[in-house]
């Protein structure tokens, strides 16, 4: 196959392992900055061109889109799809999941276990939003936040409302989330692979902290999921429409939580924790789902 990996880092520990996997079974693969990419929109032979040159015809192309550029980049892919591409990730799931509030809206709708969540755009909703999520402490997140920036822990009702009416002030688009106690600072990622959850983490936060995202200085080690929070992972990022994602589950008193689906899960921590071979996997089941694809056309 050539394969195509959209990323802005070919230096980074995702984009390299999966570039490895690729050249080891065979394939040609080709890191493609999204940025650097434009189109050519047309009804007869649409086209993706970089530096002047056309780029041609892929089999398969693996998303690995940053969160900053996610409206070109999803553009970019959309234009890989119209081309008749296979994505691993479509653009529409990655739509899904990079928009906090839909995901917990359209989670939701399928009953899966989420932490209590509210929105608002007012300040004079504020004392009531907070009453709505269970009072404080609770937790802020700005909409267009990753890596555990934008997420704030307000200990005090009093807290909560200052944070809320300075992120208002600003304009910011924010959720408000209860405060899962219970899970004393962990999380557990679940990587899922089409129809299976292929490894998991339990990640703790760092001493005095309460996000437990690798970025922010927690660890990670293996865990053993559950059956109901293997069943919620894979009903999270089948909602979402994505074949790869990272499923960031909470262990709360009343079962597992979603906390957020990613559409680009690191590769770093979970093949690190878990000592299993996640970027081979991808390409495996890229070989496999090209292999249906081609099959049912026929």
């Amino acid at each position: 196959m050539r394969i195509a990996i959209l990323s802005q880092g070919p230096q980074l520990y995702s984009t390299k392992r999966l570039v490895e996997a690729a050249l080891a079974r065979g394939h040609e693969v080709k890191v493609i900055n999204p940025l650097k990419c434009y189109m050519n929109i047309n009804m007869t032979k649409p086209s993706i061109h970089m530096a002047g040159k056309d780029l041609g015809h892929f089999d398969a192309v693996i998303p690995r889109i940053g969160a900053s550029v996610t409206f070109y980049g999803s553009a970019v892919l959309r234009q890989f799809e119209m081309m008749g591409v296979y994505a691993v990730n479509g653009s529409i799931g990655i739509a899904r999941s990079r928009d906090k509030l839909r995901s917990m809206q359209l989670l939701s709708r399928q009953g899966i276990g989420l932490p209590i969540t509210g929105f608002a755009n007012k300040p004079s909703d504020i004392p009531d939003l907070i009453d709505m999520v269970g009072g404080a402490p609770l937790v802020v997140k700005l909409l267009e936040g990753t890596q555990g920036i934008g997420v704030v822990l307000a200990e005090t009702r009093k807290a909560a409302e200052s944070v809320l009416e300075a992120f208002m002030g600003l304009k910011a688009n924010i959720m408000v989330q209860e405060y899962i106690a219970e899970a004393k600072g962990a999380d557990i990622r679940c990587f899922v692979l089409g129809d299976k959850v292929i490894a998991a983490m339990k990640r703790q936060a760092k001493p005095g902290e309460f996000r437990s995202n690798l970025h922010r200085g927690g660890s990670a080690t293996l865990v053993k999921l559950s059956p109901e929070e293997r069943s919620v992972a894979l009903r999270a990022a089948k909602t979402m429409g994505l074949n790869i994602a990272g499923v960031d589950l909470l262990r709360s008193n009343h079962g597992p939580v979603v906390m957020e689906v990613n559409s680009s899960p690191g590769l770093e921590g979970i093949e690190k924790s878990t000592q299993k071979d996640v970027a081979d996997a991808i390409i495996c089941f890229m070989e496999k789902s090209i292999g249906k694809t081609v099959k049912s056309a026929e």
